[in-house]
């Protein structure tokens, strides 16, 4: 494990037992991101970086009983607070360090990642190993349930031009990662970055 995983890890293991109830309010942005994916009856997707499983009810309402749903995370008590929250009832989770997924090549037809992106340690070859496992056509949202400036406000930060989660940075990183980017949401309720999955 990397120290950027250390860190991350450490971060997210003590603020996991509060999580849920710092942020009470977004679920209703987690149906509606999770809305445009697109997802259908019998899809395969993954919660990359599911955290405490936040959207994995609204995953699993969109794929129905037939499809697949993943939560994959590094940190061990964010899964356990999924499992308190009964939300291990939606999907399958899988302690799993997103940059090298235990998944096969093309095995999904969608990821979602909340709030993920800026835990990358290594953007561009992370990105790619989410491609990796979704199929060509395939399809990747970024989201977090508030935009940039509100979040850099709320941690006390200014945005700067080198920023990832701006769109002349993220677009160009998805495409040498295996995604073009079809839409680019950054308001003060949402960010949500829609993608598919090149040939």
């Amino acid at each position: 494990m990397t120290d950027d995983h250390t860190h991350v890890q450490e971060f997210f293991s003590a603020r996991a037992a509060g999580w849920d109830r710092k942020f009470p309010d977004d679920g209703p942005a987690y149906a509606a991101a999770v809305t445009e994916l697109g997802l259908r009856a019998g899809d395969r997707v993954l919660d990359a970086g599911c955290g405490t499983g936040r959207a994995l009810p609204p995953l699993r309402a969109a794929v129905g009983p037939t499809g697949v749903v993943l939560g994959a995370d590094l940190t061990p008590e964010m899964l356990a607070e999924a499992v308190t929250a009964g939300r291990d009832r939606a999907g399958v989770l899988l302690l799993a360090d997103v940059t090298a997924l235990p998944l096969r090549s093309r095995s999904l037809d969608a990821v979602f990642a909340a709030g993920l992106i800026a835990h990358l340690p290594r953007p561009e070859e992370n990105l790619r190993e989410l491609a990796r496992v979704v199929r060509p056509g395939g399809r990747l949202a970024l989201f977090h349930p508030i935009g940039r400036a509100a979040l850099a406000a709320r941690q006390g930060r200014r945005i700067t031009s080198d920023d990832l989660r701006a769109e002349p940075n993220l677009r160009p990183l998805l495409a040498r990662s295996g995604w073009r980017m079809t839409s680019y949401t950054d308001e003060n309720a949402r960010f949500l970055v829609l993608s598919v999955r090149e040939d």
